[in-house]
């Protein structure tokens, strides 16, 4: 059974102060809680957290973030202080913006493990987005063959995690690619064109990620996660051809209104993952309209209330993709802050 304890803090303030290394520009940031208020400490093992990797960008542009009293703090912190324990960082291979490259993503984990916060690495091996829609090559890797990109994978995965090493930053999970229900690194790692060559080119990241961190577990992203025939259409697929994973992740992304339908769904195909594959299960990514957020936060508990009801305690966790995101970001709707830079009630379900 969840615990839940209120800790009262006297007068303090932490002072965090860093640099954007990997774009030459300052980055003060104050974290100054409010002494009145409560952070709530969460004793229990499920993973609560979010994906901020927009936070330094934000950050730079201008943004600011602030608790329930109108407090300014540093984005990480602030969400530790309303119950989270972990976060979610993308990493792209060479971004022509620089965001959410390696450095970038050094600074956003180097916060986190300060904080104590538990860590997951994206893969996305692209320089930008990658899901459902496209899974580009980057551009140093477009005309390399298979073997190559195999390699390539195998190189840029290393080096992001021995980074992360040499700086004593240890994710506990890594995902190899980021909603692949069609593969990676199309066309030569598009399932439904080659599942053979999807499945080695995740195992080149599964297999560099134990190399570096062999406790860490490897993720297999897959969007839709009410969508039981596409999970078993691509883990069938995998299994068929020697992959190897540890955590199946999934995407939830319903409305106001059929949240209740599709957390139903999404349960079934949690339970039929573990009875299939006998894997462990996670929401790495969910987020809803933030105009709507008294439904957000009962999609939110029913949906953590779900995960820990998984068959044999394999439900890890639930992440809420950059709920930071506010005022219009990126023409972004689906966060979980108000107009004024506030957490909305939505997220009062990770306490």
């Amino acid at each position: 059974m969840k615990k839940r304890f209120l800790l009262s803090f006297g007068l303090f303030s932490l002072i965090f102060q860093f640099a954007f290394t990997s774009c030459g520009k300052e980055e003060p940031v104050v974290v100054d809680p409010d002494p009145i208020d409560t952070v709530v400490v969460v004793t229990d093992s499920l993973a609560r957290g979010a994906d901020v990797s927009w936070v330094t960008e934000m950050e730079q542009s201008g943004k600011k973030f602030y608790n329930a009293s109108g407090t300014q703090m540093e984005c990480m912190a602030l969400l530790k202080s309303i119950g989270m324990n972990s976060i979610r960082l993308r990493v792209w291979v060479n971004p022509s913006d620089g965001w959410c490259n390696t450095a970038d993503l050094l600074i956003k984990a180097k916060r986190a493990n300060d904080l104590g916060m538990r860590i997951l690495i994206d893969f996305h091996y692209s320089d930008s987005w990658a899901d459902p829609s496209k899974q580009t090559k980057p551009a140093a890797w477009s005309t390399l063959s298979f073997v190559n990109l195999r390699n390539a994978v195998t190189d840029h995965t290393t080096a992001v995690l021995t980074t992360l090493k040499n700086n004593g930053i240890t994710p506990e999970w890594v995902q190899v690619g980021n909603e692949t229900g069609n593969g990676m690194l199309w066309e030569d790692g598009k399932a439904s064109v080659d599942m053979a060559n999807y499945a080695m080119l995740s195992n080149a990241g599964y297999n560099a990620v134990k190399a570096v961190f062999p406790k860490t577990k490897v993720m297999i992203h897959v969007q839709n996660g009410w969508d039981n025939a596409l999970f078993r259409w691509i883990f069938d697929g995998l299994k068929a051809q020697g992959a190897k994973w540890d955590v199946i992740g999934m995407s939830l992304y319903p409305t106001n209104t059929n949240w209740s339908t599709y957390n139903a769904q999404c349960l079934s195909n949690m339970n039929d993952m573990v009875n299939r594959y006998g894997s462990e299960v996670m929401l790495c990514e969910v987020g809803m309209d933030w105009r709507y957020a008294d439904a957000c936060k009962l999609f939110l508990s029913d949906l953590i209330v779900k995960v820990k009801s998984v068959k044999n305690k394999k439900g890890l966790g639930v992440f809420y993709w950059e709920p930071e995101s506010y005022g219009g970001w990126k023409n972004y709707g689906l966060g979980a802050f108000d107009s004024t830079g506030k957490p909305t009630m939505a997220l009062d379900a990770f306490k």
